[in-house]
């Protein structure tokens, strides 16, 4: 099994999506990041937590053209509500390959944050998905 070191914490974390739970944005790329770093168009997906930082599923909530996606809090958080989430950790790529946020991901991120704080869901990350590896809105210090 090929290891990778989380950026946050050092830690060495396998790749496949068996653990059982997410510590940092290095599992969260194990989770999704291939299938997402490979997309023709902009996927937006949102991964359902339970308290214990543990993926309860993963749903694909919007695709893009090449260049952008139109993204809004309300289909971010239906499918949470629903899972009877405690967090969530959001996810996207770009086509690009480059995975470097745009202004239009930072404020969507901002968005989502807010929104997530008064539905007592906390959006624990967005992950950027690119050809290049991936952007960690929380290694980057942009979300709490």
């Amino acid at each position: 099994m090929h290891m990778i070191c989380c950026p946050r914490c050092g830690e060495a974390v396998p790749t496949a999506s068996s653990s059982p739970s997410l510590r940092c944005s290095a599992e969260v790329y194990g989770l999704l990041g291939k299938t997402l770093a490979r997309s023709r168009q902009e996927r937006f997906y949102v991964v359902s937590i339970d308290a214990r930082n543990r993926v309860l599923r993963r749903h694909l909530v919007a695709v893009g053209s090449l260049a952008a996606v139109v993204v809004h809090p309300r289909e971010v958080f239906r499918p949470l509500i629903l899972d009877g989430a405690a967090a969530a950790i959001v996810l996207h790529s770009h086509p690009s390959g480059d995975p470097r946020p745009s202004v239009e991901d930072q404020e969507i991120t901002e968005r989502l944050a807010k929104a997530g704080l008064l539905l007592g869901i906390v959006v624990l990350d967005h992950l950027v998905v690119g050809k290049e590896g991936y952007f960690s809105f929380r290694d980057a210090g942009k979300i709490e």
